[in-house]
């Protein structure tokens, strides 16, 4: 079978037909995408542990690429609060070094998902597993915001676990600096409220933009200097850097690929989210491998400019669908005004203060929470709800790394126990009931089996799970027949495992002096089957295309044993 690239950027194939109408949707949208994600842009930066403007060219940078090669409409590319948990523990631990090895290393694995063509099966991840670490990063962002939010006076280095952070916030409440916590409280108010007022109006540009103002003016005229800013802690570039190396090394690379495959999953996953949740609302369809692909191309370019990991921004994406924005362009527009406000305006967000930043973070991780959801799920079944909780618990006290690896094999695990509950093996002697079968000649709604020959159908695939319950149901057969069917028509696949336990089956069997025969094997389960040999060890006219065969043979085999 010949391999093709399922590459096909959404922007090539709406260029063709596009038009001023659409031009002049993309546009205002565009424009106001990128000013909703200014603040979020400067915020999930400081967040991560990375200066305002990286967060900035993150946002242009990725989200021109993933406008120019996805393969959605009006996916918004971005930094997102998700990352911020993962990037800081990065950077705390390799330095700004090894999150650009370990984001090219992230690009690398999404590039690669997109070309074997594993969109698909990143949606097969279980709901309360996104549910549980979106829950987990949501908390973890929430307490990464206190210090600021309060003011908290903390000398020493903030421990990196969840637990000892608010053992010192508690240690340090004391030190609250009332100024940063009336910003804060009042940046969430406004934010809050702004949608009251106007649903055009971004509430956190809003906040930002007041309390900014108002912060200048008392430090100006009334003498206030207790708010901090981002310009007392930062020093802002406002340019695109010419693009740097980073040295690489198997050492490093062997570190850092535990995070590097968490970040490139939880883009993928939150990516490919965003893009179904967008097709809901305009009723497109996007291709999940094109914008994998693309996905990876940002994250390998962005590092070099200094930028942290890029995925789908939801929040963005719907700003975007609201506003009218249709097709690529308006991403790529949204990118420009955010170039254009980095080249001429960063030098009035050295202003911002830290506490409203924290503000903006404290509701981002309030919607992140999914709280609502969580309580409908209360009466999911009770798996559902533990594997939600362990996944969530796992992110906020360990880590991201562990959360995922842990919500994956739970997704295996959770895979395989329902394909062995829907498996079903049946024993069948003397008459098989033909009534609604699909192998039914229209003549005999029943095959009659001879004494002697019993009938094993497994209905299902048959692997290294089903095998072993397939023994179990031989074991407690009595009477041990002289012929056995085993109807594999209902099988869509057997794995290595079946194919063992098949060979023991048939070899013991042959020792007891009994024949096996296969009936309705599908061509693809045969072709494994004649490449495992199966044919010479049982004999070709011994795999039947269909129980009347099967049958018709095994009663013959059994006459000439009766007598």
């Amino acid at each position: 079978m010949k391999y093709t690239l399922d590459f096909h950027p959404k922007l090539f194939s709406e260029l063709r037909n596009y038009d001023r109408n659409k031009f002049a949707a993309d546009f205002m949208a565009g424009i106001i995408v990128g000013i909703v994600a200014l603040p979020l842009a400067i915020a999930f930066g400081i967040a991560s542990g990375v200066t305002p403007e990286k967060g900035l060219i993150t946002a242009i940078i990725g989200g021109f690429i993933v406008s120019l090669l996805g393969g959605s409409n009006v996916q918004i590319g971005g930094p997102t609060g998700a990352f911020i948990v993962i990037v800081a523990g990065i950077i705390g631990q390799f330095g700004i070094e090894g999150l650009a090895v370990a984001t090219v290393m992230a690009g690398i694995i999404l590039l690669l998902l997109g070309i074997f063509k594993l969109g698909v099966v990143i949606k097969f991840i279980p709901y309360p597993i996104i549910i549980g670490f979106t829950a987990g990063i949501a908390l973890t962002i929430f307490s990464t915001q206190i210090k600021d939010l309060f003011g908290l006076t903390i000398t020493a280095p903030m421990p990196d676990d969840f637990i000892g952070k608010w053992g010192v916030y508690f240690r340090h409440f004391g030190t609250t600096n009332l100024w940063s916590l009336g910003t804060g409280i009042i940046s969430i108010l406004i934010i809050l409220l702004t949608p009251k007022v106007s649903r055009k109006i971004p509430g956190s540009l809003a906040a930002i933009i007041i309390v900014t103002v108002v912060s200048f003016l008392l430090k100006r005229f009334a003498g206030v200097d207790a708010i901090e800013t981002i310009g007392d802690r930062y020093s802002i570039n406002p340019t695109i850097p010419a693009p740097t190396g980073f040295s690489f090394s198997l050492d490093t690379i062997r570190e850092l690929l535990p995070p590097a495959f968490t970040i490139a999953m939880l883009g993928a996953i939150e990516s490919l989210l965003s893009a179904t949740v967008a097709d809901g609302v305009t009723g497109d369809r996007h291709n999940s491998n094109t914008e994998l692909i693309a996905q990876g191309a940002a994250n390998i370019i962005v590092p070099f400019f200094g930028g942290i990991p890029v995925t789908g921004a939801i929040a963005r994406t719907m700003t975007n669908i609201n506003n009218g924005g249709r097709t690529p362009a308006a991403g790529i527009i949204h990118a420009i005004v955010l170039l254009l406000i980095l080249l001429f305006l960063s030098p009035l967000t050295k202003h911002i203060p830290m506490a409203c930043l924290a503000g903006v973070l404290v509701i981002v991780s309030y919607n992140m929470s999914g709280w609502r959801t969580i309580r409908g799920m209360m009466k999911n079944p009770k798996a559902d709800i533990a594997v939600l909780f362990t996944t969530m618990l796992l992110t906020v006290i360990f880590d991201l790394t562990i959360a995922i690896a842990a919500g994956l094999l739970i997704a295996v695990v959770m895979f395989m126990k329902r394909i062995m509950e829907s498996t079903n093996i049946s024993v069948i002697r003397n008459q098989i009931d033909m009534t609604s079968d699909a192998e039914s000649n229209h003549r005999d709604n029943k095959v009659d089996v001879a004494k002697g020959v019993e009938v094993y159908e497994i209905d299902g695939p048959f692997f290294f799970g089903i095998a072993n319950k397939f023994d179990d149901v031989m074991h407690t057969i009595g009477e041990k027949s002289k012929v056995r069917i085993i109807r594999m028509r209902k099988v869509p696949f057997v794995d290595s495992t079946g194919l063992h336990n098949l060979e023991n089956l048939i070899r013991s069997s042959q020792k007891e002096k009994i024949t096996v025969i296969l009936s309705g094997v599908n061509p693809t389960v045969k072709e494994t089957l004649l490449k495992a040999g199966i044919d010479e060890l049982i004999g070709k006219e011994n795999i039947c295309d269909n129980i009347h065969i099967a049958a018709a043979r095994a009663n013959q085999l059994a006459a000439k044993i009766n007598a």
